[in-house]
């Protein structure tokens, strides 16, 4: 459930109408929905109540500070891919004990953000990761606690670029390899080996890959634990999807079930690091028509907003549903919905039965709060758009348009050179 909806034929979100936000903000505009955060952060968290857990928000789905810090207030903590991701998460205020580094590639920089911090975990991917961040734990003279990221070659029956736990997938470790790493972490009083971390892909729509991905996990548990070691989380990821269109992912309640049957013998404390399940549904991209056309009978309807802004139905051939600010009552029609970016690819919707647009009309994609801002680029020295919060009757701009100047700002031509070159 999301709080968007139409008062006396126009969108609102939560109390404030989107034409109100536009006549202050502008467009394209990026607007989300704080009671929609909540209301999914609670149903979830609500749905793990019966075990221990620490939910650490995938900061990589929406990292706004504002909405970081709504979460907080909430109970969340963070799972952060860069050091980038770690300083906005301790910037809104996040316990650095209720913070997982994960990521394949972490620099030797961001390894000594993470143990400077005090974080609670990082999530190592490599067995070359593992003996530098015990060499910088070491220099640094702080104890590194870290979890073992095990591939476990399920697929996740997910889009092949957000599926990340087959085994030509660059993430994580083999099985047949985490026994060794662990008694490899022995070698160096400064690593501390406790726990297990899984993560097999994203916008997943059945409980089915999770299950199998725990059950190897429990193995790999069970042995180590044989062994010696001293676990304590298990932490098994995000990747629970959401309704764009036709999707039929499985509730919280029934994700939840399954998963603290398969693990609530372990006496592991639980780790989940949901993103878009909290974010996606509560945020929307508004954006105006400039002009329509038809080329040799196919119809266009060119908005101001492009695929720099939201580049997921030009990157994954992602659905998300259109529909006017104003309502209409106007005959539909099948039309491509594209932005002003000189790339064939840049489209929101391709053969999309919608009411008739004309120039000057406004129209929100809906279901944009993950995966969106956050992947949004500068391509053909586009500004990226403002973001506004909704918080009941009032809305805050959370992030400012970006100028043109702002882009220009870094850049600088050498010393010598005038306007026309060398």
């Amino acid at each position: 459930m999301h709080y968007f909806g139409y008062k006396k034929g126009v969108l609102h979100c939560e109390n404030v109408s989107i034409i109100d936000i536009v006549k202050e903000v502008g467009t394209p505009v990026y607007i989300y929905s704080s009671k929609t955060i909540k209301r999914h952060y609670k149903v979830f968290s609500d749905s793990f109540k019966e075990v221990p857990v620490i939910i650490c928000y995938s900061v990589k789905a929406n990292s706004n500070i504002a909405i970081l810090a709504l979460l907080k207030s909430l109970g969340a903590g963070a799972d952060v891919v860069s050091g980038g991701e770690l300083k906005r998460a301790l910037r809104a205020g996040i316990s650095p004990q209720k913070i997982v580094f994960s990521g394949v590639g972490k620099t030797e920089e961001e390894i000594e953000m993470g143990l400077k911090a005090e974080i609670l975990m990082f999530n190592v991917e490599s067995l070359e990761e593992l003996q530098v961040l015990g060499e910088i734990a070491k220099k640094l003279k702080k104890v590194a606690s870290f979890a073992l990221r095990v591939n476990p070659n399920v697929d996740s029956k997910t889009h092949p670029y957000i599926a990340t736990g087959l085994s030509q997938s660059k993430f994580g470790i083999p099985e047949d390899l985490i026994i060794e790493a662990y008694k490899i972490s022995f070698q160096n009083p400064y690593l501390k080996g406790i726990g297990l971390d899984v993560h097999i892909g994203s916008q997943l729509t059945s409980v089915e890959p999770f299950i199998e991905a725990i059950k190897r996990l429990k193995k790999l548990w069970k042995e180590l634990v044989n062994l010696g070691f001293e676990l304590k989380y298990l932490d098994i990821g995000g990747g629970l999807g959401i309704v764009y269109g036709s999707e039929e992912p499985p509730l919280p309640q029934e994700y939840a079930e399954a998963i603290i049957k398969e693990i609530k013998d372990l006496g592991a404390i639980l780790i989940l690091e949901p993103g878009r399940v909290i974010v996606g549904n509560a945020g929307i991209l508004v954006t105006k028509v400039l002009y329509t056309k038809t080329n040799w009978g196919r119809n266009f309807v060119i908005v101001d907003a492009g695929m720099n802004d939201l580049i997921r139905p030009a990157l994954y051939q992602a659905y998300h549903k259109i529909v006017p600010v104003e309502e209409k009552l106007d005959q539909e029609e099948i039309v491509d919905v594209v932005g002003p970016v000189c790339e064939s690819g840049d489209f929101f919707a391709r053969e999309r039965k919608i009411p008739s647009l004309r120039r000057g009309d406004l129209i929100a994609i809906m279901s944009a709060g993950a995966y969106s801002f956050v992947m949004s680029s500068n391509y053909n020295s586009r500004p990226r758009p403002a973001e506004v919060l909704v918080e009941g009757e009032d809305f805050y701009l959370i992030r400012r348009r970006e100028t043109i100047e702002d882009l220009l700002a870094l850049e600088s031509i050498p010393h010598g050179w005038n306007s026309s070159g060398i």
